[in-house]
């Protein structure tokens, strides 16, 4: 459902306001957010808060030895709204305050 996914991206947009780098999803069911090291930022947000997200260089291929993903982790949007809202809260608590 499209205005489903626009409200989710809209809690995201508040959610991530500020955070250098964010950029909201056009459509998707997916978020791509900034970090310096996904797997790290994945190993990190799932032993403190429990919330689990993909490594971003689990998604790519290395470029000229360089795997675009590395900077990235990628939230996927399915949950209900409100729980996803409480999970891109503590992840942007976690990762980015």
């Amino acid at each position: 459902n499209r205005a489903l996914y626009q409200a989710k991206y809209a809690v995201a947009d508040t959610v991530f306001a500020g955070v250098p780098g964010y950029a909201g999803p056009e459509a998707g069911f997916f978020l791509w957010l900034p970090v310096d090291d996904g797997e790290a930022a994945a190993l990190k947000l799932w032993r403190e808060t429990g919330v689990r997200v993909l490594p971003g260089a689990y998604l790519a291929r290395d470029v000229d030895g360089v795997n675009p993903g590395h900077g990235f982790i990628r939230v996927a949007m399915v949950a209900p709204k409100q729980q996803m809202q409480r999970g891109l809260i503590a992840i942007r608590d976690c990762l980015y305050t």
